[in-house]
């Protein structure tokens, strides 16, 4: 596979392996995609987790388990006040 790079990512890379850090282009490009696996691992995780309280939540206002918007608006108000604050 051919890969062309952008002129400020091949900089990139040779600066990273001017440092040191890396001995040559191969090594950086294969700790930059270990990198993305690891993150949209982490990504997926994170969508069914957010799809799973989604769910949860749709069926809690179908129980009529809910709090009125103006109430909970309040309490994020209150919660940002407090983290300034506390700043």
């Amino acid at each position: 596979m051919d890969v062309s790079l952008k002129p400020e990512q091949a900089e990139f890379i040779q600066t990273q392996i001017a440092n040191g850090r890396y001995e040559n282009p191969e090594d950086v490009i294969d700790r930059a995609l270990s990198l993305l696996v690891e993150w949209e691992k982490s990504y997926d995780q994170w969508l069914q987790e957010t799809r799973q309280k989604v769910d949860e939540g749709l069926k809690q206002i179908e129980r009529g388990e809910v709090v009125d918007g103006e109430i909970v608006m309040n309490q994020l108000r209150e919660k940002v006040k407090k983290a300034r604050e506390e700043a």
